[in-house]
């Protein structure tokens, strides 16, 4: 499975934002050699990198060692994806667009991000909404946490207060569809 550049590249500014360049080389070094490389390197916006070695690995790193183990990390690096990915044009075209627009657009920013992968909008309501993803060859739990992340920053972005994204099934731990309910006013 593969991960677009974009979504690979914000690790590092999350780390260094969060946690300074101390926190930084504690990651990076913790990382396997082969990983190190990558991010030694530019890490082209548009290019596609293994999923598990250069997103998945890194994400429960710094989850491990910033965030006792727990998903926060993930969830907190997700959101700031969204913040950088969604700036500029993109960010006025989300404040101008509806969050019901945003939603439907889901089954296409997905894959943008991670392929092969698919999500399907279960119930669009007018506060509320239920989103599956069926297809995600290197479910979880950490890239979860960090699409739930990205879909709150971007409810957020897009307008929205007192937002709540769920996690309520996922394919990493053997159900059928990664299952997301949305919440907002």
């Amino acid at each position: 499975m593969k991960v677009k550049g974009s979504a690979v590249a914000t690790i590092p500014l999350f780390i260094k934002e969060k946690f300074g360049e101390e926190g930084y080389q504690k990651w990076i070094n913790a990382l396997p050699p082969d990983t190190r490389t990558t991010y030694d390197n530019k890490i082209l916006p548009t290019s596609w990198y293994p999923l598990k070695q250069v997103l998945l690995e890194p994400t429960k790193k710094l989850c491990e060692i910033f965030y006792g183990g727990g998903m926060k990390g993930a969830w907190e690096s997700g959101k700031f994806s969204a913040e950088q990915g969604l700036k500029g044009v993109y960010k006025m075209f989300i404040k101008l667009g509806s969050v019901h627009f945003l939603i439907k657009k889901a089954s296409t920013i997905l894959p943008t991000y991670f392929d092969p992968s698919h999500i399907d909008i279960i119930e669009l309501g007018e506060k509320k909404a239920i989103l599956h993803i069926t297809k995600f060859e290197e479910a979880d739990p950490a890239i979860d946490n960090r699409i739930g992340g990205w879909i709150e920053k971007a409810l957020e972005i897009s307008g929205c207060k007192n937002i709540n994204v769920s996690i309520r099934k996922s394919l990493a731990k053997g159900d059928p569809v990664t299952e997301l309910h949305l919440t907002w006013e």
